[in-house]
């Protein structure tokens, strides 16, 4: 493949301000290189002197835009006069800051061999003709490794500069998923406790508003009940906010409800008239972990949310079995009621009581049976 003279190295041209602050300083230099040709340099014709030199000071904004061609161009000159070598030497450089290695390599060949063609006619006093010759090649090379150099380093300070925005950009990207996460775990762990507290003050309100004529004992009971739901509702709140401000790298930390707590979750359920069957069939010489004990408490307590809401009336079988050295499963059935109202439901509880699970390392399976059963089960690692 050809070699492409203005191809680019993703280097913009320079800007407006220093174009003009560079030329203006080639310029000098132009000038006061006429000025010791005319005095005492290579002997010529003055008018090609001061037509090269003005030709120069022109090409100079040229081989910055287009360092290839106007280097060139630049490199014809200083065959016909001494007083284009520094916009050529600059030239040169320019070119190997902002081109590829080849083609600024064909910049820096094409001076050399016009300082060669130059001392050729117009020899240059005090040095023979090859010394002079291997100083401008030693010039031109530096200037090559100089401008390559350069150009890597600023090719190297961009990357960095991309690389460490990227890495902001996916710091900003990590700080929105944690806090799309933490929303998660709150809406999740407010669904888990409210739910099931709501619930049951919507049993008791709803036996207050059908049953307006009970004995004011009985109504009073119920007002008691519903005081004491919310009370329950509020420590429970409470203690899902304390939870959820523990740290989360600490599993074995502060983390609410248990193991233990399932049967007093069940006593609740009965005392709110739901007709429930325990069987803990566990072996417990030792509590299982946090993360575990509250797993098994919000699959529990879904289970009896789910009833409640779905299957008013209806008989609640739970069922807890394991040991510390396997697993624990929980078993939550209840036949489907037909014909009875159901309080309203988000219907996010058992996609939240999912994630749960997962993440506790165990999982979750609900279905309904042959026989008409709505059938909520986990199975967990004792220890995670």
């Amino acid at each position: 493949m050809g070699i492409t003279l203005e191809e680019p190295c993703g280097t913009r041209p320079p800007p407006r301000a220093v174009a003009v602050v560079s030329t203006l300083a080639i310029a000098a230099l132009v000038g006061t290189t006429l000025w010791a040709t005319l005095e005492s340099g290579p002997a010529g014709p003055r008018w090609l002197d001061i037509a090269v030199a003005l030709a120069s000071c022109a090409l100079v904004p040229v081989a910055m835009a287009r360092p290839v061609a106007g280097g060139l161009l630049l490199s014809a000159l200083v065959i016909l006069s001494p007083v284009a070598t520094p916009a050529a030497t600059f030239a040169a450089l320019n070119a190997a800051r902002q081109r590829r290695f080849a083609p600024a390599l064909a910049v820096a060949v094409a001076g050399v061999v016009a300082h060669a063609a130059q001392g050729w006619w117009r020899p240059f006093g005090g040095l023979s003709y090859t010394w002079w010759l291997l100083l401008m090649a030693a010039a031109y090379a530096a200037l090559l490794g100089w401008g390559t150099w350069a150009q890597a380093r600023q090719a190297l300070l961009r990357s960095l500069l991309d690389r460490a925005r990227r890495a902001e950009a996916e710091q900003g990207r990590r700080v929105s998923e944690a806090r799309l996460a933490e929303r998660a775990l709150i809406a999740r762990e407010m669904h888990d406790v409210l739910a099931h507290r709501l619930s049951l003050l919507a049993t008791y309100a709803g036996a207050l508003e059908y049953r307006p004529d009970s004995p004011p004992e009985r109504l009073a009971a119920a007002a008691g009940v519903i005081r004491t739901g919310v009370h329950q509702a509020l420590d429970e709140l409470r203690e899902v906010i304390t939870v959820l401000r523990e740290d989360p790298a600490d599993p074995d930390g502060p983390a609410g409800p248990g193991l233990c707590d399932v049967t007093r979750l069940v006593d609740e359920a009965r005392q709110a008239g739901l007709a429930v069957r325990f069987d803990d069939r566990t072996d417990r010489p030792v509590e299982a972990t946090p993360v575990v004990g509250r797993t098994a408490y919000r699959v529990v307590q879904e289970g009896l949310t789910n009833a409640r809401k779905h299957a008013a009336g209806q008989p609640v079988a739970v069922t807890l079995a394991g040991e510390p050295d396997g697993e624990l499963t929980i078993d939550v059935r209840n036949p489907l009621s037909a014909g009875l109202p159901e309080l309203p439901g988000a219907g996010v509880g058992l996609i939240g009581l999912t994630e749960r699970v997962s993440l506790a390392g165990g999982r979750l399976d609900h279905e309904v049976d042959a026989a008409g059963e709505f059938r909520l089960s986990a199975r967990l690692p004792w220890r995670t």
